[in-house]
């Protein structure tokens, strides 16, 4: 279970630091842009932590997948991204393919 708080953590400061990246106004902005190295930083340190418990291609698939899908929410909800049927879709694609692979990645392989 620690390993999947590592990459929780992991997920809410990589979002933390793309939204500073979008207040950085390209790096021009100081307090956002040390929010955008300390949220990347910090992201990727847990990320590494939680691969000693959880396999590679499971947690860069939900690190990107749920990343992604809360910065879409967060680019709705703050900055008045477009929002419509084929936004809903997309994202609701992203979760059902990091509960795939969540599934998948659980079911124990058959020893030869």
């Amino acid at each position: 279970m620690k390993g999947y708080s590592l990459l929780s953590i992991s997920i809410l400061t990589e979002v933390f630091g793309t939204a500073m990246l979008k207040l950085s106004e390209g790096f021009t902005n100081l307090v956002p842009t040390f929010g955008v190295i300390a949220g990347y930083g910090l992201s990727f340190y847990c990320l590494s932590l939680c691969l000693k418990t959880i396999p590679l291609s499971l947690a860069y698939a939900i690190w990107s997948g749920v990343g992604t899908a809360i910065t879409a929410i967060i680019g709705v909800l703050i900055w008045d991204d477009p929002f419509n049927l084929l936004t809903l879709s997309g994202l609701a694609l992203i979760i059902a393919g990091v509960i795939l692979l969540n599934a998948s990645n659980s079911r124990k392989e058959p020893s030869h």
